[in-house]
């Protein structure tokens, strides 16, 4: 401990950008947990419900139900295809298909290129730091030569070590975290690939119920009777 707070007091310039770099880093990656909790959608509890009201109120309705709803599939993914249900199931299709490219991953991947940029930049910077170290230590073991040689130096070898320590221990959660974000954002990719192929299927559920409801007659024409003679 005494070691590490030598190298905090003595290498201060590099010990203050790493311990800004870690708690950027953890900063970040609570951000993205907080933001990844939000967006959940328990589809098994929706899924009903929104065919209930697809059923009852029609496209509006459950467009309403939607956008009124705060999680990622029904407001973002569900609205897009039922904004254009009234063009076929294809169109609903393709703009889900397009809200999810263009506007629904770019926000998933939110803060995962900075989370791993700090990671790398970590690294870097806690190599540099150590090879800088190192350098001024040769240099005096050049200098201190026939008193007392590398041994004196021994403690300054060390403390250069420090540097490549701390930005592996700022790096490595980083890295880890990134990971899991990433194949998090998979899951959910496929999550609301499935979703929006329920939509397709709900949609044309209703249309069919609606055709053959508009098939049925409403009431038979009173028939002319002729009586018997």
């Amino acid at each position: 401990m005494s070691a590490f707070l030598k190298f905090v007091t003595h290498d201060w310039y590099f010990a203050i950008p790493m311990f800004i770099m870690s708690i950027a880093g953890i900063t970040l990656v609570i951000w993205r947990l907080l933001l990844n909790i939000n967006l959940n959608t328990n589809l098994n509890e929706f899924l009903p419900t929104f065919q209930r009201v697809l059923e009852k109120d029609g496209v509006d309705g459950a467009l309403r139900f939607c956008r009124q709803r705060t999680d990622l599939i029904p407001r973002r993914l569900f609205t897009a295809g039922l904004e254009v249900s009234k063009q076929g199931l294809a169109a609903s299709r393709r703009a889900m298909a397009n809200a999810l490219e263009l506007e629904i991953l770019p926000d998933l991947n939110f803060l995962l290129p900075s989370i791993l940029a700090i990671a790398k930049i970590a690294t870097m910077v806690g190599l540099l730091g150590t090879v800088i170290s190192m350098i001024g230590t040769f240099s005096a073991i050049q200098q201190a030569q026939g008193q007392g040689g590398v041994s004196t130096q021994a403690g300054a070898i060390g403390l250069a070590l420090f540097a490549t320590a701390l930005g592996l221990v700022t790096a490595i959660p980083l890295v880890y975290s990134h990971v899991l974000f990433k194949a998090w954002v998979a899951r959910y990719e496929a999550r609301m690939k499935s979703a929006a192929q329920k939509l397709i299927l709900l949609l044309q559920s209703a249309r069919q119920t609606q055709a053959k409801a508009a098939a049925r007659p409403t009431g038979a024409e009173p028939s002319s009777v002729i009586p018997k003679r």
